[in-house]
């Protein structure tokens, strides 16, 4: 049995999982394991259950919580004990049995692995996946928020901030900027994060974005605190306009994290001008802004009453990465030569590699990048690259158009890229990738569409451009676009991908077109994938354990992207033990562990948040219950499920074709279904 603090307060035992319910008691659990193995006043305690402003019998109800803690801890086979000690009362805990613990001792690890960088990164990796989430979510105490909450978060940053700097000195730029993004969001005043993506960027080759990132973070910082830039990120700013080789990355220099000396950059203390002031007990408010030139590194620790001394101040916590969608992941390409590429990197507005999912460059027009490892598909491939070459245009003048369809995570878009890519000599305009969605998953409207490719593509008159529209949510979304040339809207002359996820049959009535419908991998182009990504000579030592690995994925593109990504991570783990470790429990373990939302379970999270409700609850039916479900007939007891309902959530890419039946459920999504209900439908202990 171990206690999670780092996400919502929780008792877990393996994979069962007992989150505790908003309470007094658990106020007091947070309290205490927060300062684990030290004695802690009542005092303090009683202020953390009830605030500042507390009853005439706190003493005796904090004795009342103790109680029921340890009747709590009996009922679910906990061995540690709430000891009573003079003046106060001690939990005792070591990192197996507490996060936050086990979380320290890794960082602390991975701080002697200094002279390694790959094991410090694997080891700090290993220690941000204890994160799960909002930090004390169902923990109702103002001061355990105002003064525990910014200090666990500034821990995290840290080690944040770290692995970025090591992917940036081990030249792995395209993965820093995958953290980077989401960091430099959600901490718009955190200039250090800044600072690092703007590098990330113009190592990348992508000098244009990185001067317009430096632009809006100056404006940010002058609208919104009416202060400058630091001289460090003035001084990266003008050797990025001279085009300067901003050479490897730095040595290490000492960092303090809760008191222990951790290897970090030999960079100025990132200063977070957009964090929330953290008040000690007893102590002045001190925020990062105040601090001496040394920022909070060699400042002593302030200690609240009756609580063990703590060193790091706050900021607040970093979100998760931005969700991961059914597009592969690919690193930056710098622009190309073609007009496309060369308008797109004279206005700024490069957009991020897909899979980077920057938040606020989302919905951008940007070039078709390259994709990384690409394999299989090879007849999909070939006939998309006859069918875009053709030289017959249709004889009402429309776009030719070429839809690729198939289940979330399936490789739509890698397939509309890396077709595109091989056919770029055909289009001497470019090629252009246009998200159809906005970063919260809104669809964009035609006509915004329409203004923006017309702006990035200029006048015409340079020949036909290759279109990708990615993430079609319906056919209304697109048929303006795909209209003959000359009307309103139209995108005269040009060859048009589609990507959805929808069948859009209706659109291909209207429109014409060819459809290439995407299912799972073979078992040979799965293999494939992983010899390409992991390399010949791991996968072929260990053939059994590599086709293991891709049966656990369900031949399934998007895990098996995210499996290799794991794997990478873990140059020394045997392919034999990743296998059972991941047949354990695929689904949990099939997503990022620094990236979270980079999972397969968020995957089909979004996509079946796109459903209409009830044809959501339709499909929870079918998944949860026997395939019989699925045929003409249906069970003897039940009956067959509407096959207006079945054909609908075919069209959706959530019904493969039989047998059995005329369609059948992916293992993977109904596994996903099923343990959400169970996680849905788990009793949640009330202490």
């Amino acid at each position: 049995m171990r206690f999670q603090l780092l996400g919502p307060l929780a008792l877990a035992d393996g994979t069962d999982t007992v989150v505790l319910q908003p309470s007094k008691p658990a106020n007091l659990l947070a309290a205490l394991l927060l300062h684990a193995n030290s004695a802690v006043s009542a005092e303090y305690l009683q202020r953390a259950i009830w605030g500042e402003e507390q009853p005439a019998t706190a003493k005796a109800a904090l004795q009342t919580c103790v109680l029921r803690l340890r009747r709590l801890f009996s009922r679910h086979g906990v061995t540690t004990s709430i000891e009573a000690v003079p003046g106060g009362y001690r939990i005792t805990a070591a990192p197996p049995t507490l996060d936050l613990l086990g979380f320290r001792d890794r960082v602390r690890r991975a701080a002697g692995l200094d002279r390694e960088p790959e094991a410090e990164l694997c080891a700090l990796r290993d220690a941000l996946a204890l994160w799960q989430g909002s930090l004390l979510a169902n923990v109702r105490s103002v001061v355990l928020h105002r003064d525990e909450v910014p200090r666990l978060a500034e821990e995290r940053l840290r080690a944040v901030e770290r692995v970025c700097d090591l992917l940036l000195g081990l030249g792995r730029c395209g993965e820093a900027l995958v953290d980077l993004w989401t960091a430099t969001r959600v901490h718009p005043g955190h200039e250090r994060f800044h600072e690092q993506l703007i590098e990330a960027l113009y190592r990348s080759g992508r000098q244009a974005q990185a001067l317009a990132e430096y632009r809006r973070v100056k404006g940010y910082l002058l609208e919104e605190l009416g202060v400058d830039p630091s001289p460090s990120l003035r001084r990266l700013e003008l050797s990025i306009l001279r085009g300067e080789d901003l050479g490897p990355a730095g040595p290490a220099a000492p960092h303090v994290i809760r008191g222990e000396t951790v290897p970090l950059p030999a960079t100025r203390p990132s200063t977070d001008r957009g964090a929330v002031p953290v008040t000690d007990p007893g102590a002045s408010p001190v925020t990062d802004r105040g601090a001496t030139a040394a920022g909070d590194r060699g400042a002593p620790p302030v200690a609240g009453r009756g609580a063990p001394p703590v060193g790091d101040r706050g900021a607040l916590p970093v979100a998760h990465a931005a969700p991961v969608t059914d597009r592969a992941a690919v690193p930056a390409a710098a622009p190309g030569t073609t007009p496309v590429a060369a308008r797109v990197a004279a206005a700024g507005t490069d957009a991020p590699a897909a899979g980077t999912d920057a938040p606020a460059a989302a919905s951008r027009i940007g070039p078709v990048p390259a994709v990384p490892h690409f394999t299989g598909r090879a007849a999909e491939t070939a006939a998309m690259a006859a069918r875009l070459t053709a030289t017959s245009p249709p004889e009402d003048d429309r776009p030719l158009t070429v839809l690729v369809s198939g289940a979330p995570g399936i490789g739509k878009s890698a397939l509309a890229q890396h077709a595109a890519r091989l056919v770029r000599d055909a289009f001497p305009a470019g090629q252009l990738l246009v998200p159809m969605t906005r970063a919260d998953g809104e669809p964009r409207p035609a006509d915004e569409v329409a203004a923006d490719v017309a702006a990035t593509l200029g006048a015409s008159g340079e020949g036909r451009a290759l279109l990708i529209l990615d993430d079609v949510i319906d056919a209304d979304q697109v048929r303006p676009l795909l209209t003959p040339r000359g009307e309103a809207g139209a995108l005269p002359g040009h060859a048009v991908v589609v990507t959805s996820r929808m069948g859009l049959g209706g659109l291909i009535a209207t429109h014409g077109g060819w459809v290439q419908r995407l299912t799972t991998f073979t078992e040979a182009e799965s293999y494939a994938l992983l010899l390409t990504a992991l390399g010949a000579e791991r996968v072929e030592a260990e053939p059994r354990a590599a086709h293991r690995l891709a049966a656990l994925c369900g031949h399934f593109p998007a895990a098996l992207r995210i499996l290799t990504a794991r794997l990478l991570t873990r140059p020394g783990l045997r392919l034999a033990d990743a296998a059972d470790w991941l047949g354990e429990d695929p689904l949990a373990r099939l997503t990022l562990t620094d990236s979270p939302d980079h999972s397969v379970d968020g995957l089909f999270d979004r996509a079946l948040g796109r459903l209409d409700p009830r044809l959501s609850e339709a499909f929870t039916h079918l998944a949860q219950g026997p395939p019989a479900l699925l045929d003409d007939q249906g069970p003897e007891d039940e009956g067959p499920v509407p096959e207006a309902v079945r054909e609908r959530l075919a069209d959706a890419g959530l019904l493969e074709d039989g047998p059995p039946g005329p369609y059948r459920i992916h293992d993977l999504l109904r596994a996903h279904v099923r343990r959400t209900a169970r996680i849905r439908d788990r009793r949640t202990e009330k202490v």
